[in-house]
């Protein structure tokens, strides 16, 4: 075992850290919450990855996005992505899609080898896209709801989308989840109430958010899927 991944056996376990390397997990969305995401699976020692994100890394997005760098501002997020994870761990195989995901983008990505799914979308209708392709396919998911304008990251929980509360996103999903006869969806997400904006002189919308609760989520959404996977297959 490669001496980067003993501190993480000394608590997994040896087969834990073993039957992460053979495992292959899809992040779609590389922004704060994706970015931190992956970059914790690959510091956990997940095999391979496939990572998702059609976007060009902007200066607006340094303040929470692990990506985002002024050396990297217009860059390819995958392409960022890919040189960087592949410096924490030079044995992880990756693919990286420079797609915005749709139903007609969906069949591009080789879902069905995939280990578990993580949603870092902030897009309602590809959210039920993976939901409903995770069901078809029988592979676990999870996905992370809002975390604009939230301040508190101590008030992210794991929970399902239908004991979700005070989260605009988590509505909006929850709804056309229904009719869409989704029962059940792993999500992270806070109850905390929306803090209003504190600019109100700009033209354009911007959504505000803080560099300690995307990249919370998005740690806390790899936690949940390593142990879960880990669990499902450690016999």
């Amino acid at each position: 075992m490669k001496e980067q991944f003993l501190r993480s056996a000394a608590v997994l376990g040896k087969k834990a850290i073993e039957l992460l390397s053979k495992a292959t997990f899809v992040v779609f969305g590389l922004g704060g919450v994706g970015g931190s995401c992956a970059e914790t699976l690959a510091r956990a020692g997940v095999g391979r990855l496939l990572l998702i994100d059609y976007d060009i890394i902007q200066e607006s997005n340094i303040n929470r996005q692990v990506f985002a760098l002024h050396s990297t501002i217009g860059q390819q997020k995958v392409e960022v992505a890919k040189n960087r994870l592949l410096d924490i761990n030079p044995d992880l195989e990756l693919l990286i899609y420079s797609l915005k995901l749709s139903k007609e983008t969906i069949e591009y990505f080789p879902l069905k080898n995939c280990d578990y799914i993580l949603d870092c979308i902030d897009d309602v209708q590809a959210k039920l896209l993976l939901a409903l392709e995770s069901q078809k396919l029988n592979i676990p998911i999870i996905s992370c709801m809002g975390t604009g304008y939230k301040t508190d990251p101590t008030l992210l929980e794991c929970t399902d989308l239908f004991k979700t509360r005070n989260c605009p996103l988590s509505r909006a999903v929850r709804q056309k989840a229904r009719k869409l006869g989704i029962k059940e969806l792993k999500v992270i997400y806070s109850p905390e109430i929306l803090k209003d904006s504190c600019i109100e002189d700009r033209k354009e919308v911007l959504l505000g958010s803080l560099p300690y609760v995307p990249p919370v989520a998005g740690m806390m959404m790899a936690a949940e899927a390593i142990n879960h996977y880990v669990s499902l297959n450690k016999t």
